[in-house]
């Protein structure tokens, strides 16, 4: 009963302070960059929640119960992106726009705002999508007859009253409290797991020796499959950039990256040596492979489940209790930004750049909470194409670390990239990862989606390269407001 009260009771304080930010919203900028007034405390709570999500709890921590630390590839990527963001992070507070298709239609041309923004759209419904399912799961296992749709349902419903009513405002102001929750409760549970496990020596004697080998069972090429997409994903993320825009100035933009770095690391290692310390509880269970180091499809959504197992049958209840509230803050600070973004997209970068440039305060700000309402329909609908939460998760990182990355990237950091360059990288980038996720959903293929980096990224930076090449060079003014330090 007091996992149930425990849930329950860290989601109603969730809506109800959402609710009551919602009387400082006055303007855009309130709703969509927090009126840019973040202190770097808050930025560094809400990047760490805002990358922390479903993808770790689920996705990555059922890949470290399987292979080991090799897992921690996926989660590498980013901790290196982070440390390139550092460099960036003071000239994109500086240029100070609200969304990442601002940036690409100032530096380019319009049409590569359509397509940043058609690319961001996609891949962050996807990973909004998988925050529903992790949340149905962790709600299926709180009350076993509920099912898992059911609950995915119930939790949609409440992260978008959570993200309508204060925007931007409410995430910034609860991701502290949910990064300390997040942090706590992994840091108890780690430690607990492990002595229940035998210790190390238990664990090594439970599991394969290349669950403790630097690329694992599997190899070079699947860790860097993982290592690239969270790479390059890191450095376009757009909701990490719109938050740079929520800072008060550029040098508190630098502070949280820095925060951040630290943050992730922590974290995202706890969160899958917890993993594998509760592979060396349930490896020869049936349910989670039965010791065979081979996996169907059915057991691998089962080990992804490995933290919550741990939560409700394991850990003592203080603990358990935790890491549930831990993982319902998880799942929702990254669920609300992953819907206030692309909302953010279609109102700022489509309706008010294309249809009513003159809309006013209140109604763009309408507009973008009916919005809101219709990606998490879509989102939710779209739950149903993958068979797990790691595939959602690379396709989600490649559509946008191969999409629009190369092209952000270039637009900081290289003068003689083109406009005609930028719109043609988004969309090679962009159609390729398409082709791939359909033609898997459709059964013609059966690719793993650690390989789906390769061909997208190649084709996104061989069509940046080569077009800027063969056109001609930028005027100064396209690209001066990007190199200045700010």
């Amino acid at each position: 009963m007091i996992f149930i009260v425990t849930v329950v009771a860290y989601l109603a304080i969730l809506v109800a302070i959402s609710i009551y930010k919602s009387r400082s919203v006055k303007t855009q900028d309130d709703f969509m960059v927090a009126g840019r007034k973040v202190t770097w405390y808050f930025l560094v709570g809400t990047l760490v929640c805002t990358w922390i999500g479903s993808g770790s709890l689920f996705g990555g921590a059922g890949r470290a119960f399987r292979e080991g630390f090799s897992a921690l590839w996926m989660s590498a990527g980013a901790w290196v992106g982070i440390a390139i963001v550092y460099f960036l992070a003071g000239r994109v507070r500086k240029i100070a726009q609200y969304t990442v298709p601002d940036i690409l239609e100032t530096r380019y041309h319009p049409a590569a705002r359509v397509l940043g923004t058609l690319a961001i759209i996609i891949a962050y419904l996807t990973i909004a999508s998988y925050q529903f399912i992790g949340g149905g799961r962790l709600l299926s296992l709180l009350f076993p007859g509920l099912d898992p749709a059911y609950g995915q349902l119930i939790i949609c419903g409440l992260v978008v009253i959570y993200t309508i009513m204060a925007g931007m405002m409410s995430i910034v102001t609860l991701d502290v409290f949910n990064g300390l929750m997040i942090i706590g409760s992994i840091l108890i549970a780690a430690p607990l797991t492990l002595a229940q496990a035998g210790g190390w020596s238990g664990l090594t004697a439970t599991l394969p020796e290349t669950h403790f080998t630097v690329f694992g069972r599997l190899g070079v090429l699947p860790a860097l499959g993982l290592f690239f997409p969270t790479f390059l994903l890191l450095l376009g993320e757009s909701s990490m950039y719109q938050k740079f825009f929520s800072a008060k100035d550029a040098a508190s933009a630098r502070k949280a990256v820095i925060g951040m770095i630290i943050g992730v690391v922590i974290i995202e290692t706890l969160i899958d040596a917890t993993a594998i310390f509760g592979a060396g509880l349930y490896w020869t269970d049936p349910a989670f492979g039965g010791g065979t180091g081979t996996f169907t499809p059915e057991q691998q959504k089962t080990t992804e489940t490995i933290l919550l197992q741990l939560a409700r049958h394991n850990l003592p209840v203080i603990a358990g209790s935790l890491l549930l509230a831990g993982a319902v803050a998880i799942i929702f600070s990254t669920a609300n930004t992953f819907l206030m973004v692309p909302s953010t997209n279609l109102a700022r970068d489509i309706y008010q750049r294309f249809i009513n440039p003159q809309v006013s305060e209140k109604n763009i700000i309408l507009f973008q909470r009916v919005m809101i309402i219709l990606l998490a329909i879509v989102a939710y609908v779209v739950s149903s194409f993958f068979k797990s939460i790691l595939d959602m998760a690379l396709y989600a990182y490649t559509m946008v670390g191969a999409a629009v990355t190369p092209a952000l990237l270039a637009a900081f950091l290289w003068k003689r990239v083109t406009p005609m360059a930028g719109v043609w990288s988004i969309a090679s980038g962009m159609v390729v990862t398409i082709i791939f996720g359909l033609l898997n959903s459709l059964g013609i293929t059966h690719w793993e989606y650690d390989y789906i980096i390769y061909p997208a990224a190649t084709a996104s930076i061989l069509s940046l390269v080569i077009v800027s090449l063969l056109s001609p060079p930028p005027p100064p003014e396209k690209w001066q407001p990007f190199v200045e330090e700010a």
